[in-house]
């Protein structure tokens, strides 16, 4: 029996597929275009541009909460040392940039020197000649009597006695007979002499007669009555 002839294998059909994905293989490769590259490059510098923001604003939030707390502290503690100074110190007894006006009232210590609102003014046994030596806390309870030119003599009061006194932050403050001349803080009305007699900061402040001299009488009050007119009730107190 004779045997059956070979036959060749078939070579396999490529598919459409098969042929479709050999001919994107072997397709060259083509450079991009100028418009394809400026595309890209446009959407990668707006991305780095979103992501610098967002790390600005993350970074630029804390601190500044941060420093919001001690801004808003630092402004109220000046606030409230403004408050305290105001209240602390009264006026001088003149109009700002006026010269200051020295004069007389009478009280249960005797006739003694006010300003021209009638706030009752004292000088300070520490004070051993024209020269303040009240400085610094003392000068939060005894503001000086501060003029701006010479000051002037008002009913009862002796023009020749008056002067002034240079501090050392350059203001002018008033001296009668030799002595630098004060108000007292707690003194909150005109004609008040609540300061009479206090022994503070190291000795004692008393009222001031129109002789120049130390009233050493233990009154003190309010009791006091303007020798001329003039004056009105002044904020005060510590």
């Amino acid at each position: 029996m004779s045997s059956l002839p070979s036959v060749p294998p078939v070579p396999p059909v490529p598919t459409r597929s098969t042929s479709r994905t050999r001919h994107r293989l072997q397709r060259p490769a083509t450079a991009p275009t100028p418009r394809t590259l400026r595309a890209v490059t446009t959407f990668a510098v707006a991305g780095l541009l979103v992501v610098a923001g967002c790390s600005s604003k993350n970074k630029t939030s804390p601190s500044t909460s941060a420093a919001g707390a001690p801004a808003a502290s630092s402004a109220t503690t000046t606030a409230a040392s403004m408050a305290a100074s105001a209240s602390a110190a009264p006026a001088s007894g003149s109009a700002a940039g006026s010269a200051a006006t020295i004069k007389t009232a009478r009280g249960s210590a005797g006739t003694f020197l006010t300003d021209a609102a009638g706030r009752s003014v004292y000088l300070w046994k520490a004070d051993t000649s024209n020269q303040s030596t009240c400085y610094g806390a003392c000068t939060t309870y005894w503001p000086p009597v501060l003029t701006n030119g010479a000051p002037h003599a008002g009913a009862g009061a002796t023009a020749s006695m008056l002067s002034t006194t240079t501090r050392k932050d350059g203001k002018m403050q008033v001296t009668y007979n030799g002595h630098p001349l004060y108000y007292f803080a707690q003194d909150s009305a005109s004609g008040d002499t609540n300061g009479q007699g206090k022994n503070t900061f190291g000795a004692v402040w008393w009222l001031v007669a129109p002789s120049g001299d130390a009233i050493t009488a233990a009154g003190s009050g309010s009791s006091a009555s303007a020798s001329s007119s003039g004056g009105g009730g002044y904020g005060g107190g510590y």
